[in-house]
């Protein structure tokens, strides 16, 4: 029996998650041994996103570790990846996945303004007689707005880039929840 790619591919996303949250945890118990008392760590938070969703015939799963570094208290710049399964029984079933880059900027502490360019790669099988499969890059172009609390965030973002013809976003403004430990 052949494996499914999906599911190699998703075991390896969550060992580097856990390896990353380990190494976070590990690198905290120890003092700093940098004998120039670099402080990089310190100004490095660890975040990201789960998604799950299920319904009649319907399945969504997604999951989208990042990292940010926070120049001082008001602006800080990250990285992050994304995969995402997405299957709608009968109909069709897509693998997303990319990287996105983002700035932040606190303007006070209790709000929170970003930017945030993501590239996608599409990969949708439609089922049917003819098995049409469809493959292509998204770019987004999000900016965002958000209430923050600690290291969590709750705002909307909206992507500029967006077209109603667009296959990955059925509308341009999007809320989010956003954490970093």
């Amino acid at each position: 029996m052949r494996k499914k790619p999906i599911n190699s591919l998703l075991k390896h996303v969550l060992l580097v998650l856990i390896l990353v949250i380990s190494n976070n945890s590990i690198a905290q118990q120890q003092p700093n041994s940098s004998k120039y008392g670099s402080d990089f760590w310190d100004k490095v938070q660890i975040g990201g996103g789960l998604g799950l969703g299920f319904g009649s015939g319907y399945t969504d799963i997604s999951i989208s570790p990042s990292a940010i570094y926070n120049f001082n208290d008001y602006i800080a710049l990250g990285a992050g990846v994304q995969y995402s399964y997405v299957s709608l029984k009968n109909n069709y079933s897509s693998n997303l996945y990319g990287g996105s880059i983002i700035a932040l900027f606190n303007p006070i502490r209790e709000i929170q303004l970003s930017a945030e360019l993501e590239e996608l790669r599409v990969n949708t099988t439609y089922d049917g007689i003819d098995g049409r499969t469809d493959d292509f890059w998204n770019t987004g172009l999000f900016l965002g707005a958000g209430y923050r609390t600690n290291n969590v965030t709750i705002g909307a973002r909206y992507n500029v880039l967006h077209d109603d013809n667009n296959r990955v976003y059925n509308d341009a403004f999007m809320p989010f929840v956003r954490v970093y430990f």
